[in-house]
Order: C-alpha cells, then sequence, then structure tokens
C-alpha cells in the first residue's frame, strides 16, 4: 500500500509493520452513544488489536489488517480523522461554557467552526489548533500553531506555538476578540502561512523566519 493509499483510507501503519489503525473523525471527541457502539462492533467484528483514546480527542481503532480497511470504513459510515500528512490535524477544544463550570468563552462552538472550516486542508506542514475557554488552557492552546484562549472579555489568539524535540510556546498577537473575529483572524493567518512556508515548515519555525512583526504586517496587508 503507498503512501497516498495510507492517506486516503485514513490508514497508520503500525510498528509492527503489517496492521493498522484508523482513527474515525471525532471533533473535539464529541461522540454520540450510537457512534460508540459502531466502533466497538467494528473494532470486535475485524478483531482489532486494542481501542485508543488519544492526546487530540480522538478514538483510535489499532491493529487492522490492511484487506480489512475498506470493509472497515463501509461500516463505521464515518469520515476519517487527518491524522497524519501536511495538513490541518486536530481542533482540540475544551468544554467551554458549554459544560464547564470554569468556562469564560464557548470554545466548543469556535472548535467545531474551526474543524468544519479546515479539518484536513492542505498545507505546507502539519498544522494544529488548541481552543480554550479559560486560562486554565485545557485546550492546549500555547503549543497550536493557532491557539485561542478564553478571556472574560473575549479569546487570545496565539500563533506559533507546537511540541516535538524543539517545542514553542505560541506567542500572543490578538486579544479581545469575538467568535467571529477569531474566525476572520485564523483564515489570514492560514492564507499567509500557505503562501510564504516551505515544504515542512511549521508555523512557528516560518515566524522564526521572517520574524513576528513581518508576519503582523503581513496579517494586516
Amino acid at each position: 500500500m503507498t503512501a497516498t493509499d495510507l492517506l486516503e483510507k485514513g490508514a497508520v501503519l503500525q510498528r509492527d509493520k503489517e496492521t493498522f489503525a484508523v482513527v474515525p473523525h471525532l471533533p473535539g471527541g464529541l461522540v454520540t452513544p450510537d457512534a460508540l457502539r459502531r466502533i466497538a462492533d467494528v473494532a470486535e467484528k475485524y478483531n482489532a488489536k486494542a481501542l485508543k483514546m488519544t492526546s487530540a480527542q480522538r478514538l483510535a481503532i489499532v491493529g487492522l489488517k490492511e484487506e480489512d480497511l475498506d470493509n472497515v470504513w463501509r461500516d463505521l459510515d464515518m469520515k476519517p480523522s487527518h491524522a497524519i500528512g501536511l495538513c490541518v490535524r486536530s481542533i482540540k477544544f475544551c468544554p467551554g461554557t458549554a459544560f464547564c463550570k470554569r468556562g469564560q468563552q464557548d470554545s466548543v462552538s469556535l472548535g467545531l467552526k474551526l474543524d468544519e472550516r479546515y479539518h484536513g486542508l492542505e498545507l505546507p506542514g502539519k498544522f494544529k489548533m488548541g481552543v480554550s475557554g479559560c486560562v486554565n488552557s485545557c485546550g492546549e492552546n500555547h503549543f497550536r500553531d493557532v491557539g485561542a484562549m478564553g478571556m472574560p472579555k473575549g479569546f487570545k489568539l496565539m500563533v506559533g506555538g507546537n511540541g516535538g524535540v524543539t517545542p514553542r510556546i505560541g506567542q500572543a498577537i490578538f486579544e479581545g476578540l469575538s467568535e467571529e473575529q477569531v474566525l476572520e483572524k485564523v483564515d489570514r493567518i492560514i492564507k499567509v502561512y500557505a503562501q510564504g512556508a516551505k515544504k515542512h515548515e511549521r508555523l512557528g519555525k516560518y515566524i522564526e523566519r521572517i520574524g513576528l512583526e513581518e508576519f503582523k504586517s503581513q496579517l494586516e496587508a
């Protein structure tokens, strides 16, 4: 199976070099009882080795045979999550004001809209977003390419964060934004990044290369 085939099937080759994991798309980890039952039924039917809750609020079905992948997706009747590739990956968000007593902004609403707009969008490098409803930052907004953090008066928007071998904390560039203003700013950030970054260059590295003030100027251009 080629790398392109893997991407199309939403399959991730495992350590044994023989089996695969698939990751149904569950925006923000929100899932219905019916979807959970289908995932469990598929895991049993195709003898999956494990069901794994991921740090990106997804549920991976691990240890599937290559010949079963098409039937797995048919039985799931769900879209695959973009867990690999140079694209917008997970949009991680906390319960926010929808569920959490500490929430100051509606991170669920914003997270779902970001997911609908951008999940899977091809970009020069992998691209992650995080949305938190308060300063506790359960959406890990400081360590995402784009992060939004709920404050008493609107969202604070930060850019350039990432984990990995050389972790980087995102830099705040806007404050007091409404949900709609966040969406407008994120749209501009993604366009600037798509036009200017080198292949495999994360947003933080792009900002380091051109400088934060130049990046801000590009956003306003």
